[in-house]
């Protein structure tokens, strides 16, 4: 019991504070802003979601329906005008040579004017009228369509079934006005029976509007929503993208009942679905509108959940801030001795004493000040004996300046007795070894490396019976690019030896800078390999990382730097933008082909600056 007493008296660590501290004042109004918007947006997401969609759809369903009534006025006019009536009647049952030209000039005008005026008002509409005997009135040219190839229709059988004054609604089809067929493809259509007194059916009226003007309501909405007008079997009758008319409505299972609204899932993401029954024709309107943009009157309740969440947030805050100031004070206190210790001074100690995590970082601080002057005086006191042993080692070197002053005197004095081939070797030799004791000159113009090449093969000829025959191609913009040194030698080195044998032969070095790349070429005309050495040797370059692989037959001669030597340095300068292919044909010789992006070349000439 007293251990237990003794462990909740004992100081607690900084990082127990900070923690306990740091949810005291995220949890605190955490809490509160979640408990006041639970009980402000209970319901009010779902309600507000589903009357804007009801709203949206109902206004949508007035223009529709206006449309539509426009429609129904043209036909009942037609049948219940008694003029227009009468002269149709008598058009129907009349013989064409009965009646004077001048008499049917005048019932044709009448008919045509009557036409024209009741189709002024509201959207344009096509009207046809079509009597059993052939006759056809139209406010269109026969040239936009022949209303004779009306009655050739399916739908159109659907006429004769009907009685008296009923109407049959024809769903989206192929637009049969010319003029309209570019810009409209579907139109929509109602028909009704002309009857005489005896109910027998003397002629047929069709009024037809494009199907873009019922989907130009759609798009004057506001809103993200996909509205669109199905028919009983829920097909697509009029939507905004032409291509889905006539499918069928995906989501018919949605529609629970007439005039509802319901949210499902699609691809786990709320949609909210409502339809409203257009009253007299027996469709239905419908629209789809993604769950979250349904929502308006939540701007209001986040706006009053913002403000708390602010307030509440400010003053614990101004709280958190007040504690935290308290409790990290000691560790601003070490952070002005660490920047005196920046600053050089190592003398300076702190003073904090405490039980927590602060108090053991204080002490651990003055320790490590105590071993760093330590350890200044030991490399203090190891360097001296460094420089010492340096100076002694660079007493017994030889000055590489006097080597090469050395091998220019003989040069001169074997050039002097006439032996001109001794001192050109003499004279590739130096340079070549100049080249490869200067250190601190990794990159080098293409210029220098191909002059390597040169000396080396100079020195080359002078050991073996057969000469080699090197043929340089490059242009001189390759020149000035800088470049890795001791490449193409590894390279010219492989083809002496494995490609011509150490025999007689020719070597083609290539370069090439275009605007893009630089392609570098190295080809000889030696014993070739065939695929599986080839597969072989390039499946060693891919898996190179720096060392040599397999077989170590390259490691003879001037350099010992083998093919996956090359390719690792050239990958390392230039990163991904260099790529290295090998191509050989047994008899024909071997090419290695080295290429170098713009970009990978840039990279090298700013790593050489």
């Amino acid at each position: 019991m007293w251990n237990k007493k003794q462990r909740m008296k004992a100081p607690r660590s900084f990082r127990f504070k900070v923690i306990f501290i740091s949810i005291i004042c995220l949890v605190i109004p955490a809490t509160i802003t979640l408990f006041i918007y639970n009980y402000l947006t209970k319901d009010t997401l779902k309600n507000q979601a589903l009357a804007n969609a009801n709203r949206e759809l109902t206004i949508a369903n007035e223009y529709v329906e206006k449309l539509l009534r426009d429609m129904m006025y043209i036909v009942n006019f037609i049948q219940l005008d008694a003029e227009m009536n009468t002269i149709l009647k008598g058009v129907d049952k009349s013989k064409p040579e009965s009646d004077s030209d001048y008499k049917r000039y005048i019932d044709e005008s009448k008919i045509n004017r009557t036409i024209e005026n009741i189709t002024l008002v509201g959207e344009k509409a096509y009207v046809t009228i079509i009597l059993k005997n052939g006759k056809s009135y139209t406010n269109y040219s026969y040239y936009e369509f022949d209303p004779s190839n009306l009655v050739t229709k399916d739908w159109f059988k659907q006429l004769n079934k009907l009685q008296g004054y009923e109407s049959a609604w024809i769903a989206s089809q192929p637009t049969m006005i010319n003029s309209e067929q570019r810009n409209n493809p579907y139109q929509i259509s109602v028909g009704r029976t002309l009857r005489d007194e005896n109910l027998k059916i003397y002629g047929y009226v069709l009024v037809t509007i494009m199907e873009n003007k019922v989907n130009q309501v759609f798009e004057k909405l506001h809103g993200s929503e996909e509205m669109m007008i199905l028919d009983s079997s829920n097909h697509i009758i009029s939507h905004q993208e032409d291509s889905k008319i006539g499918d069928l409505f995906q989501y018919s299972d949605q529609l629970v009942k007439i005039n509802s609204s319901n949210i499902f899932q699609i691809s786990n993401r709320n949609y909210l679905i409502a339809e409203h029954n257009i009253s007299f024709v027996g469709w239905k309107l419908v629209s789809i509108i993604p769950y979250k943009q349904a929502v308006n009157q939540i701007n209001e309740i986040f706006n009053k959940v913002f403000i708390v969440h602010v307030l509440s947030f400010t003053i614990f805050l101004l709280l958190m801030t007040y504690l935290l100031r308290t409790i990290t004070k000691p560790m601003v206190y070490l952070g002005t001795i660490a920047e005196a210790v920046k600053r050089g001074n190592l003398s300076i100690r702190s003073r904090l004493r405490s039980y927590d995590e602060v108090g053991r970082l204080s002490e651990s601080f003055n320790h490590m000040l105590d071993r760093v002057n330590e350890m200044i005086e030991e490399i203090k006191f190891t360097q001296e004996r460094k420089r010492k042993a340096e100076l002694a080692m660079l007493q017994a070197q030889i000055n590489p300046h006097f080597l090469f002053n050395v091998l220019n005197s003989i040069r001169m004095k074997v050039l002097v007795k006439g032996d001109k081939d001794s001192a050109e070797m003499i004279s590739s030799l130096s340079k070549l070894l100049r080249m490869t004791i200067d250190k601190n000159k990794e990159i080098v113009t293409f210029r220098e490396e191909v002059q390597i090449i040169s000396d080396y093969i100079n020195i080359m000829n002078m050991r073996q019976k057969e000469k080699i025959n090197v043929e340089i191609q490059v242009d001189e913009v390759s020149y000035s690019e800088r470049f890795p040194r001791f490449i193409l030698q590894p390279i010219i080195e492989n083809s002496i030896i494995h490609g011509l044998n150490q025999g007689a032969g020719t070597i083609i070095v290539k370069s090439e800078l275009a605007e893009n790349q630089w392609v570098i070429k190295i080809e000889d005309n030696g014993l070739g390999m065939d695929m599986e050495t080839l597969s072989l040797l390039r499946s060693r370059l891919n898996q190179s990382n720096g060392i040599e692989q397999g077989n170590h037959e390259n490691n003879k001669g001037f350099s010992s730097l083998g093919l996956s030597n090359v390719y690792e340095r050239m990958f390392i300068t230039f990163g991904r933008s260099f790529q290295m292919d090998i191509q050989s044909s047994p008899g024909v010789g071997t090419k290695v082909i080295l290429t170098i992006q713009k970009g990978g070349n840039a990279d090298v000439q700013s790593n050489a600056s």
